[in-house]
């Protein structure tokens, strides 16, 4: 009687994202959801609806491939600062000039890694810096989008930048704040990013379809046919002139050559899901795959300022206006991705919420997307009922 009335709950979560497609809200999704209870684990999964819709029509699936966006920032940057954290080369309260000592200019110098990842450094939250190359590639008749001299511009432009309000004055989400944290990771392992987070993070964990895609600095296509096919497409980008798709949609991480501490990362809902389970189980001293005293420390509030809801590289539940919905507890934490990807954790009843839309892709108008709050409370109740 149990299980029936989860399956009708669930019914809801169905609904909700036909609908989303049948209006053209969304091209297609792929939603994961497990949580223990009693002595049975709840599992539930939705693949439906369109991968592509141009240049080729093809089908979701529950193996695509996605471009995560900003889930960039806790599935890669935050893990890996995680992991250099735990391994004392570096501390949360390190002034970031003693790793990049030009950071240190224009009264950066009390900027530490622990207001980077609270989104309360100060930095500007985001600069056009794709257009800025294009203006240069223009003048100079070089070209610097995706090469390594455009990325080591784009770093020392941030690196050297002031701020708009003092350390832990105010918490503005932005994406400057964690290219820095991935130039600290180069800088402290003496690695590229892409490739620490593939030895130390993806491959550790098991993530087998988890990683960056560069870009050739011959301007070709980053994926392969074979690959791309298995890949959501994006949006049809006005100054690269194309549907992205294979290739990271993000205009900075694509002109920093695809790999960015804020965005460029692509996974399944599969692999996603086995990250936030993983997370999930370190936190409770089960896994150490990932060192749970430092999951437990990123998961804390950081209060800086006292009204923010940020943790450590990871979003918590903003009372009456988060994506996690109503009923997520106060102990979770989650974080969004700009092409319609999202992962929540509720660290209390142990519910992992997976869901990938590509929300950008061919939709017939942009909406608030107001689309996770009702998943993930129809999910909930499904659950618990």
């Amino acid at each position: 009687m149990k299980r029936s009335l989860i399956e009708r709950k669930l019914g809801r979560v169905e609904t909700a994202l036909d609908k989303a497609i049948e209006k053209q809200e969304i091209p297609g999704a792929v939603v994961l959801a497990r949580m223990p209870r009693e002595d049975e684990l709840l599992e539930y999964s939705w693949v439906r609806g369109l991968a592509s819709a141009r240049p080729e029509r093809l089908p979701m699936r529950r193996d695509t491939v996605f471009d995560l966006a900003s889930l960039t920032k806790p599935m890669a940057t935050t893990t890996a600062i995680m992991m250099l954290l735990d391994e004392g080369s570096i501390s949360l309260d390190d002034p970031v000039a003693k790793t990049l000592p030009t950071f240190a200019e224009r009264g950066k110098e009390e900027v530490t890694i622990r207001h980077l990842l609270s989104h309360s450094a100060g930095l500007k939250p985001w600069r056009e810096f794709h257009e800025l190359l294009i203006q240069k590639e223009r003048k100079s008749g070089e070209r610097l989008l995706g090469t390594k001299e455009g990325r080591d511009w784009i770093v020392d432009r941030i690196l050297r930048g002031a701020l708009v309000h003092q350390p832990g004055e105010a918490a503005v989400y932005g994406d400057l704040d964690f290219i820095v944290l991935a130039a600290i990771v180069e800088e402290v392992s003496n690695q590229p990013f892409d490739e620490f987070c593939e030895s130390r993070i993806f491959t550790r964990l098991g993530l087998v379809d988890t990683r960056f895609i560069p870009i050739p600095v011959d301007g070709s296509q980053p994926a392969p046919d074979s690959v791309r096919t298995r890949i959501a497409a994006t949006e049809n980008c006005s100054w690269r002139e194309r549907i992205i798709w294979g290739e990271v949609h993000d205009p900075n991480a694509s002109a920093m050559g695809g790999v960015a501490g804020h965005a460029g990362l692509f996974s399944t809902a599969d692999d996603v899901m086995r990250f936030g389970q993983l997370f999930l189980d370190a936190y409770h001293d089960r896994n150490p795959s990932l060192p749970p005293e430092r999951v437990r420390e990123f998961c804390e509030k950081q209060l800086l300022p006292e009204s923010s809801d940020w943790a450590l590289g990871w979003d918590t539940p903003t009372k009456g206006a988060s994506s996690s919905g109503v009923h997520f507890s106060e102990k979770s934490v989650g974080h969004l991705g700009f092409t319609g990807t999202s992962l929540w954790i509720d660290l209390e009843r142990e519910l992992v919420v997976v869901m990938l839309t590509n929300r950008i892709h061919q939709v017939a108008k942009r909406s608030r997307f107001d689309l996770r709050p009702k998943i993930h409370d129809a999910i909930v109740e499904a659950f618990t009922a």
